[in-house]
């Protein structure tokens, strides 16, 4: 990952308040590690809260409020994980609408664990491979998407791991499609 720079990239990681921290935390440090620029982008305006698994976590300050966060000064998306998080963006509209101007982009995107949910709403992964913490399964596959059971899975430029202890393989493979990111433009 060392060689991969991301110093002209931007990135929105969009999450409310439950997302699993490790699943931020630690890609946005790899992220920052390789060059990029990282905004937490959420509904809420002022502070977001991470979960460890059931125990709640730190806060966060949120960079960029949903409300005045425009898709098209961002080159790449992070959905992390956690169960309240995906579930309170995949009925916000706003959360929704943007997600979807990435994909229509054609832009990468980095999603981990329940993350696909938010996704699945996007209506994105029909016929598409993905990974994901097992219970988003049938979920995935009632979406006409292919569900593997991997560490990572790349489908042209989107990547996707199950869980936290996939978050290594997960941060590698992201570093490397957000460094592709001006060549893969073919999502939508």
């Amino acid at each position: 990952m060392a060689n991969q720079d991301l110093s002209t990239l931007k990135v929105a990681i969009l999450v409310t308040d439950a997302f699993e921290q490790v699943e931020m935390t630690q890609p946005q440090q790899a992220l920052k590690q390789a060059g990029a620029e990282t905004h937490i982008v959420s509904p809420k305006s002022d502070r977001v809260q991470g979960w460890n698994h059931f125990d709640k976590g730190d806060f966060f300050p949120v960079d960029v409020s949903l409300e005045q966060a425009n898709p098209s000064d961002y080159d790449a998306l992070l959905l992390p994980g956690g169960v309240a998080n995906p579930d309170q963006l995949r009925v916000n509209d706003r959360a929704i609408a943007f997600v979807k101007s990435f994909v229509e982009a054609g832009k990468p995107i980095a999603v981990i664990c329940h993350g696909p949910w938010t996704l699945i709403e996007t209506d994105v992964v029909r016929g598409r491979r993905l990974a994901s913490w097992p219970s988003l399964k049938t979920d995935l596959q009632n979406a006409g998407a292919e569900w593997v059971n991997q560490e990572v899975v790349v489908d042209g430029n989107l990547v996707s791991s199950r869980k936290p202890d996939d978050i290594p393989a997960f941060n590698r493979e992201m570093i490397k499609l957000f460094s592709q990111s001006g060549k893969v433009r073919q999502m939508a």
